[in-house]
C-alpha cells in the first residue's frame, strides 16, 4: 500500500483533509472516522491518521473527489466548536497509530461486482505501516516521459510493485525510449515458442473460425463504399456517421463524464500519438476477433499485452515499426499465433480508421469500458484511453 500525499487545514468548525491520489481508482474507495481517528483506502493508496482533536459524524460531514487534479477533499465537523487543532503540520506524527480503534463510515462507493464480504473486509490490515509520501519533484534523478503525448512522467516511481502486471517494463521513469524498445525486441525473442506457432499453422480450425467473424465495422466500411458512389467524397463520412455510429446511453455516459481538455502537442508529439493510436487498435481489433466480439477475463490482458504503446510504453516513429511490433507481439503472446489473424487486423484497423472520428472513438470508448472494469489495467485509461477519447473528437 502507498501512503499518499496530504495535508490538513480548519476553521473554527471544520477539519479539512486534502489527499492526492493520482490514478487510484476513484469508483471504489472508502473512508472512516470518529474521534480522533481517521482512515482513508483507495487501492492502491492507505491513509491512517490519529488527529490532534476529535471529530465528529452530525450529517455535516462532505466529501468530493476532483478527477483533474486526482484529490480527494474531506470536510469533518469538530467534536467541540472553535476548538483549535494544534500540529496539523506535523504530518508524520499524524501517521502514528493508537492501540485502539473504531471506525464508522462516511463514505462507500463500491462496485458491485468488487464489492466485498464481511469476512474479507475484517481481514484487511488497518495497522499497515505508513512511509510519509515525498514529492517526485524533490528528486534529482531525471524522469522520461511516457503515456498519451508524452505528456506523463513519475507515475510509475512510487506505483511500480502495485502496477507491475500492467507493463513489462520495469521502472519505466527512468528508462529512455531507446532502452525501452531494446528490452522489448529481447524480451520478444526470448518469449517466441516456435512449436506453438507451428501448431497453429497446422492445425488452424479454431484460427480459421474467428476470421470468418464480422466486427460491426465491416457492414459499416460496405454502408460506406456503397455511400460513395451515391455521395460527393467530403459528405460520406458526415453522412455514415449519423445514419450508422448513434452511441448508446452508456457510451454517451462515459463521454459526459471525461473533463473537456485542449491537448498542446507539438508536431513530434502528435504524430506519437497517432501512431499510438494504431497500435492500441490493433491490439483491440484482434481481441474483438478472437472472443468474437465478446468479452471475457482475458480481454484486458490481450488489448494491453499485444500493444508495445500499452504495455511497454513504446513510443513509435513511423507505421511500419508499429505493424512490425503487433506482428511479433501476436506470435508470442495471445493463445492463437497465426499470421492470418496479424494481417486482418492490419485490414480491420484501416476499415475503423477509413470510417473516420465516430468509429475510432467507439473503439475506445469500448477499450476504456475493459480497462476500467479491470483491476489494476484502469492505471492506463488514465495514462492513454481517456485522452484519445477526449483528443480524438477535436482531431483531424
Amino acid at each position: 500500500m502507498i501512503t499518499p500525499a496530504f495535508e490538513l487545514t480548519q476553521d473554527p468548525d471544520f477539519l479539512t483533509i486534502v489527499i492526492k491520489v493520482p490514478y487510484a481508482r476513484a469508483s471504489e474507495f472508502d473512508v472512516y472516522f470518529e474521534g480522533e481517528d481517521f482512515k482513508f483506502y483507495a487501492k492502491p493508496y492507505f491513509l491512517r491518521l490519529t488527529l490532534p482533536g476529535r471529530i465528529v459524524e452530525d450529517g455535516r460531514e462532505k466529501a468530493s473527489y476532483n478527477t483533474d487534479k486526482g484529490t480527494f477533499t474531506i470536510r469533518l465537523p469538530k467534536e467541540i466548536p472553535g476548538q483549535y487543532f494544534e500540529g496539523l503540520d506535523m504530518l508524520t506524527s499524524l501517521l502514528a497509530p493508537k492501540k485502539s480503534r473504531s471506525a464508522k463510515p462516511l463514505v462507500e462507493e463500491i462496485a458491485a461486482s468488487a464489492e466485498l464480504s464481511e469476512e474479507e473486509e475484517e481481514e484487511f490490515d488497518w495497522e499497515i505501516e505508513q512511509t510519509p509520501c515525498k514529492d517526485s519533484a524533490e528528486s534529482s534523478i531525471p524522469q522520461y516521459c511516457y503515456g498519451f503525448g508524452n505528456l506523463r512522467s513519475g507515475v510509475f516511481q512510487r506505483l511500480q510493485d502495485e502496477l507491475s502486471d500492467v507493463i513489462d517494463i520495469k521502472d519505466p521513469d527512468q528508462t529512455p525510449v531507446d532502452e525501452r524498445r531494446r528490452k522489448r525486441l529481447e524480451a520478444e525473442s526470448a518469449k517466441f515458442e516456435p512449436d506453438h506457432y507451428l501448431a497453429d499453422f497446422f492445425e488452424d480450425e479454431a484460427v480459421q473460425h474467428v476470421l470468418k467473424y464480422k466486427p460491426w465495422w465491416v457492414d459499416a466500411h460496405k454502408k460506406m463504399t456503397a455511400l460513395k458512389g451515391e455521395s460527393h467524397q467530403d459528405q460520406v463520412t458526415h453522412t455514415v456517421g449519423e445514419n450508422i455510429f448513434v452511441f448508446s446511453e452508456e457510451e454517451r455516459e462515459q463521454l459526459r463524464k471525461f473533463t473537456n481538455k485542449s491537448y498542446l502537442l507539438d508536431k513530434r508529439s502528435r504524430h506519437h500519438v497517432y501512431l499510438g493510436l494504431i497500435d492500441i487498435l490493433l491490439a483491440y481489433c484482434y481481441e474483438v476477433r478472437v472472443n468474437e466480439g465478446d468479452k471475457n477475463v482475458e480481454s484486458s490482458w490481450n488489448i494491453r499485452k499485444l500493444s508495445a504503446t500499452l504495455c511497454w510504453l513504446e513510443g513509435f516513429t513511423n507505421v511500419h515499426d508499429v505493424l512490425v511490433s503487433f506482428g511479433r507481439r501476436v506470435m508470442c503472446y495471445p493463445l492463437y499465433r497465426h499470421f492470418e489473424l496479424v494481417t486482418r487486423a492490419f485490414s480491420d484497423t484501416v476499415m475503423i480508421l477509413q470510417l473516420g472520428k465516430a468509429a475510432v472513438l467507439k473503439c475506445l470508448l469500448d477499450i476504456h469500458k475493459i480497462f476500467m472494469e479491470n483491476d489494476p489495467a484502469y492505471i492506463l485509461n488514465d495514462l492513454f484511453i481517456t485522452d484519445y477519447c477526449i483528443w480524438i473528437q477535436k482531431a483531424n
